[in-house]
């Protein structure tokens, strides 16, 4: 299996091209697992709800009111519409939430990439995978599509997951071959916003020796590839999702920063 991740910027274009190359992947015998994001959709939606959000070390602070409008946007709105595209497209879909299909199970993450205590509020780290729901549709030649809204031991609290963390989860629990996640630039990046200094290729050791040096939104993602590796994946890249080419690219073995163990 393959996990893509699908979010940011990349979803604010046009869903053609990406639901294009999941269809390309299937005809080749690739199996996709999607997770997907929803950034610019949850910032819409807070903004006409009048509910103002903060964000640290590339986390978005979430309070009870803000969870309520994460978990709606990305569970019934942006997964459903990820659905309908790919439906669209000729691709057998189906939508779940790691929260109610008791994928994901999460507790409150407390400290930033770099090691920095910080409190996220309903942030959660994902501590288990249950991987029956995606397995099941995988079989039925379904695409599952999981939004990263995860729920504590007990089901009675849930949280918001940062997508490309939730994504590397669920890649190291599914054994995945890799993990792409599709971002807004062409890949890791030793000294943003030097284009020059883009990294090929990387090994995760050397990667986790230089963590500490990213901010922002790349903080996530460079601890998603680290996590996804130490959890099973066989490697990750990541791409630009905004090129329509990159995700066919990548399908293919090509493109973007490759970590590998």
């Amino acid at each position: 299996m393959i996990v893509i991740k699908f979010g940011g910027h990349a979803m604010s274009d046009e869903q053609g091209a990406f639901a294009d190359a999941i269809s390309d992947a299937i005809a080749t015998g690739i199996n996709p697992v999607i997770v997907h994001g929803g950034g610019p959709q949850i910032d819409y939606a807070l903004k006409a709800a009048g509910i103002s959000s903060e964000f640290v070390g590339g986390f978005r602070v979430t309070t009870p009111a803000i969870f309520d409008v994460v978990e709606r946007v990305l569970a019934r709105e942006v997964g459903p519409a990820v659905v309908k595209s790919l439906v669209a497209h000729g691709v057998s879909a189906v939508a779940l939430s790691g929260r109610t299909a008791n994928t994901l199970v999460a507790q409150p993450l407390t400290a930033l990439v770099d090691g920095t205590p910080a409190d996220l509020g309903l942030v959660g780290v994902v501590t288990s995978v249950d991987t029956a729901a995606i397995v099941d549709l995988v079989a039925s030649k379904k695409v599952p599509v999981v939004s990263p809204i995860a729920s504590d031991l007990s089901g009675s609290k849930g949280f918001n997951v940062n997508a490309d963390l939730a994504a590397a989860a669920i890649a190291g629990a599914l054994d995945a071959k890799w993990l792409i996640i599709m971002t807004d630039v062409e890949g890791i990046y030793r000294s943003w916003p030097d284009r020059s200094s883009l990294i090929d290729s990387i090994d995760a050791r050397e990667l986790e020796r230089i963590k500490s040096t990213f901010a922002d939104g790349m903080a996530p993602k460079v601890q998603a590839c680290l996590d996804a590796i130490a959890a099973g994946a066989k490697a990750v890249r990541i791409i630009d999702g905004t090129n329509p080419s990159a995700l066919k690219s990548a399908l293919m073995g090509e493109g973007g920063t490759l970590v590998v163990a």
